[in-house]
């Protein structure tokens, strides 16, 4: 999931919160879901088998944004540590 903190189309606190009411699920699995317990700062992402970012910035997908899926999904589908 990602944000951007300008972004008047988003919903970062309830995209976290949703985030956060999945991770039990996860664990059920013994997969870590988000390995976040409270509001993130900006730039700072996390991810677990969720993964969640806050960017700086109004609403758009920028390079940063990328970089985040991209890094997300080769941990997850290329299976790097």
């Amino acid at each position: 999931m990602a944000s951007a903190t300008e972004d008047r189309w988003a919903d970062p606190r309830g995209e976290l919160l949703a985030a956060q009411a999945a991770t039990p699920v996860y664990e059920l699995y013994g997969l870590k879901g988000l390995p976040a317990g409270e509001m993130l700062e900006p730039d700072q992402p996390v991810a677990g088998r969720i993964g969640y970012h806050l960017r700086s910035g109004k609403h758009d997908v920028t390079a940063y944004d990328w970089e985040q899926y991209l890094g997300f999904a080769d941990k997850h589908f290329l299976r790097q540590p």
